[in-house]
């Protein structure tokens, strides 16, 4: 009877401890299942508060530099080198006008002032040796003064009878033939430069005074109906023309292998004004809880896949479910916008799938 008592008191032993055995380790993996849970959350941007105004104005492309070329000097055309629309480089000879009376004048000043200069380099020496007067050496010297700017004056002029590019472009016209006779100064060749073209618009007095506001510029064209080209800014003139408009210059951002417009097309400029509210942000009012009676709202690390509680300062609450926040966020930042009040400072998480055109409604 002892022995089967001891049994039967064995056997009851060994259940107990394996029922402890279960319990302990169904409650580790239950343990170790519940920290492996990452919640999933549902985020929102922070978006910048107030529209952007833009305005439009219609506009003109030129080229970067625009001139007339004329010869410094007067006399007859002896050759013309270059035609409209030919592209030329800067330096090149364009037109050459009739040299033989310039390098004559050449001639004969470059003896007198060979002359001149012996003499005045005589006078100098002797008076470094005080053996001349102040008055003869004053004369020496002004002479030679004149006469080398007399000299460098006709070498200039005769180098003058050639005219040249000043820089790399295009002839746009041609106004004198050969053997025509021209004065100094009157045009030859007009030239548009081959840089990066402009635009030129001009704007009105309400939008001049409110030129600071001026955020970015683009154009578009009819002849490229699905494409915008950025423009950058180079100068606002400060003086209205008779009509009461200021001119506005604006340079195109030439991207690389990318054709530009061609100076005299008409285009279509708009100018996009800085939002109104820039500094402030506005997200969904589900993604506010309060710290400490504070406004808070989990910021969510894109890096670290974590989100981290951070204070901001509400600025007012709008009747469409979001509100305006003046401090603590900046524009493209991600808040969590579902479930924040059961979230941890630095909890790891996971973001909620975004729903899909072909997938109306999140039901698939």
């Amino acid at each position: 009877i002892r022995k089967i008592y001891n049994f039967s008191h064995m056997k009851k032993i060994a259940f107990i401890c394996l029922c402890a055995s279960l319990l302990v380790s169904t409650g580790c993996k239950q343990d170790k299942g519940q920290k492996e849970v990452i919640k999933t959350v549902k985020v929102d941007s922070a978006i910048t508060y107030g529209e952007k105004k833009a305005v439009s104005f219609p506009g003109k492309v030129k080229a970067a530099s625009e001139v007339n070329l004329a010869f410094r000097i007067s006399g007859p055309i002896t050759k013309v080198n270059v035609t409209e629309g030919q592209f030329v480089r800067k330096g090149q000879v364009m037109a050459e006008m009739d040299s033989r009376d310039y390098a004559v004048q050449l001639s004969a000043t470059e003896a007198e002032y060979k002359q001149i200069r012996a003499e005045a380099e005589r006078i100098i020496q002797l008076h470094e040796r005080q053996s001349v007067s102040e008055n003869d050496y004053d004369k020496a010297v002004s002479s030679l003064q004149q006469i080398t700017a007399k000299y460098d004056a006709h070498k200039n002029a005769l180098s003058d009878t050639k005219l040249r590019a000043p820089f790399d472009g295009y002839i746009q016209k041609r106004y004198f033939d050969s053997n025509e006779t021209i004065n100094a100064g009157m045009p030859v060749f007009s030239m548009i430069s081959a840089g990066t073209p402009e635009v030129e618009i001009y704007i009105p007095a309400g939008e001049f005074i409110q030129r600071d506001q001026f955020d970015s510029y683009s154009c578009h064209f009819e002849l490229y109906p699905n494409r915008t080209f950025p423009l950058e800014l180079i100068a606002i003139n400060r003086k209205a023309n008779l009509n009461q408009l200021y001119a506005v210059r604006l340079r195109f951002n030439k991207e690389p292998d990318s054709p530009l417009p061609s100076p005299g097309m008409s285009t279509m400029v708009t100018i996009q004004y800085k939002p109104e509210n820039a500094t402030m942000v506005s997200i969904p009012l589900n993604a506010v809880f309060e710290i400490d009676n504070s406004p808070t709202v989990w910021v969510y690390d894109s890096a670290q896949q974590r989100v981290n509680a951070r204070a901001i300062r509400i600025s007012e609450i709008m009747t469409d479910g979001t509100l305006t926040v003046s401090e603590g966020l900046r524009a493209g930042e991600k808040v969590v916008s579902a479930g924040v009040h059961h979230l941890s400072d630095g909890e790891k998480v996971k973001l909620l799938p975004q729903t899909t055109e072909t997938n109306v409604g999140g039901l698939l």
